[in-house]
């Protein structure tokens, strides 16, 4: 006989159970309206909606079945659901800092969001992010891209994404641009062509907040976000917005590099959120004909990565045609997979993959299959 199980105990199970726009888990969100254990082991939850028709209900009702039919003594899990009040809702906006309203669903589906940063600009970060897209979407993953350099856009011109503008769906939804299996999301594609952004921090907040919450980025593995320069108003409003994002930091060797990358480091511990590792870029320059220059030093990246205790991902170094793809609109890893650059960022990308959770099949128990029938005409009982 296994004991009752406790409601602590299906609580503590609960915190398992991630909501995945707002990244947090459901008993910090005060989203269990109750649970009731009944004899027999049998379990009884409801959860608490945000709208009545929630696109990602189904998610809550196979991710708390399965959390609670974990907890010693469950014999059954049967889930229902409820809406938030007004006044609920309201208080839950001001929790999370978000007055503008909650999410309806456009992250649900995004599995990994990782955000790729310096503290500096020059580095080539944002020729590094849509390589490394390319390399995860060759790997067999779903990519999308967000560019949140609002000042500094240049995404679209290195995807080769010109003046189209981006649809919106029935459900008033932006659909995201698409280019090399990539889906695309940037400020650029809703300005004239190399129009300046000037905007201050509250506009810079709506901004980002409506690329991430109203646009239909779908079923994704990986959503790269390519930050600004610097340690500000950004990186703290995807705190809000995305408390469990991964952060790449993105340095060059030199010791000058490296320590404003520190910066950027320790920005993102103040906000919360993982660091995932360190990639070096410009990690010497590799001539056509194969012999390598350190313009810029050599070491920084591991040095930064020991410092701060997390794995480099890569050393890319400058080649050529990482410059001239970029110009072209077209990632090198996709034109030219055996450049020494695209081999190293395509390494830095499977280090990515490694370190992201895969989600397990859950093995059902077959039940033993019931004797077999005998087979025949029945013959008549002697008397």
């Amino acid at each position: 006989m296994h004991p009752m199980p406790t409601r602590e105990q299906i609580l503590e199970a609960l915190k398992a159970v991630i909501d995945p726009e707002l990244r947090r888990d459901i008993v910090e969100l005060e989203m269990v309206r109750s649970i009731d254990i009944k004899g027999g082991g049998a379990v009884d939850v409801t959860v608490s909606l945000t709208t009545p028709g929630c696109p990602i209900k189904n998610h809550f009702q196979v991710a708390v079945a399965d959390a609670v039919r974990g907890v010693d003594g469950v014999s059954a899990v049967n889930v229902g659901f409820d809406v938030l009040s007004d006044q609920e809702k309201a208080g839950l906006q001001r929790k999370l800092g978000r007055p503008g309203g909650l999410p309806e669903g456009s992250l649900a589906e995004v599995s990994t969001v990782i955000c790729i940063g310096s503290g500096k600009g020059g580095v080539g970060k944002s020729s590094l992010t849509v390589n490394l897209a390319a390399a995860l979407a060759a790997e067999g993953k779903r990519v999308g891209v967000l560019d949140a350099d609002v000042w500094g856009y240049s995404i679209p011109r290195m995807l080769g994404l010109g003046n189209e503008r981006p649809k919106v769906s029935g459900d008033r939804k932006i659909l995201p641009l698409e280019a090399h299996g990539l889906k695309v999301m940037s400020i650029g594609f809703f300005l004239g062509e190399d129009e300046a952004v000037v905007w201050r921090g509250p506009m810079l907040h709506k901004a980002l907040t409506q690329f991430l919450e109203d646009v239909a980025w779908g079923a994704l593995d990986f959503l790269l976000i390519d930050l600004p320069p610097g340690t500000g108003d950004v990186s703290m409003t995807l705190s809000q917005l995305l408390p469990q994002a991964k952060f790449v930091i993105v340095t060059t060797p030199q010791p000058t590099a490296q320590k404003v990358a520190r910066r950027a480091a320790e920005m993102a511990d103040k906000v919360k959120l993982e660091i995932a590792g360190v990639i070096e870029n410009m990690a010497g320059f590799t001539t056509p004909t194969g012999e390598r220059y350190a313009l810029f030093g050599e070491g920084g990246g591991q040095a930064l990565a020991d410092e701060i205790d997390v794995p480099l991902l890569g050393t890319v170094p400058l080649t050529m045609p990482l410059r001239e793809q970029s110009d072209a609109g077209v990632p090198l890893t996709i034109t030219d997979p055996d450049d020494p650059a695209a081999q190293a960022v395509r390494h830095a990308a499977r280090g990515i993959i490694a370190m992201s959770p895969i989600a397990l099949p859950i093995l059902q128990v077959r039940q033993p299959a019931p004797p077999a029938q005998p087979v025949g005409l029945s013959l008549p009982m002697m008397s």
